[in-house]
């Protein structure tokens, strides 16, 4: 089932490019908006999380989450949100908004159940992290262990 996906991203991102590559490989028609410059509200945002604990819609990649200056596992909702309004890397990306509901992350049992992904994609990502970051100084600190 072809399907419009609203695809909020931080532009130039690899790992976006590479989601959005394999939902138009899935048929479906993407719409790549700035997540870093959108207008959100509180309540906007909000959707896009669903029944996610707080600690799931912040991006673990973000230079103040790999620093350790925020926990995500402390922040309530209203103090996650207005930080992420504050700051849009905090987010946790994609965010996707198709088939008249939103989602958060790309994880690709979730996305094939919602909108669908093509097998070959299936197969694939069954083997690797669909969200890990592909940003050079990212892998080199992921090998090196640093947080």
């Amino acid at each position: 089932m072809e399907t419009t996906v609203i695809f909020y991203e931080k532009p130039g991102c690899g790992n976006n490019a590479r989601q959005k590559q394999w939902l138009t490989a899935a048929g479906h028609t993407v719409i790549a908006c700035n997540l870093l410059t959108e207008a959100w509200t509180s309540a906007r945002l909000r959707a896009f999380f669903g029944t996610l604990p707080v600690a799931e819609w912040f991006n673990r990649a973000a230079p103040r989450i790999k620093s350790g200056l925020l926990l995500p596992h402390q922040q309530d909702e209203a103090g996650a949100l207005a930080l992420m309004l504050a700051d849009p890397l905090l987010i946790r990306r994609p965010l996707l908004e198709a088939a008249g509901s939103c989602k958060c992350g790309f994880d690709p049992e979730i996305i094939d159940a919602w909108i669908g992904l093509a097998p070959a994609t299936m197969r694939k990502l069954a083997a690797s992290d669909a969200e890990a970051c592909l940003h050079p100084s990212t892998q080199a600190q992921s090998a090196g262990g640093i947080a």
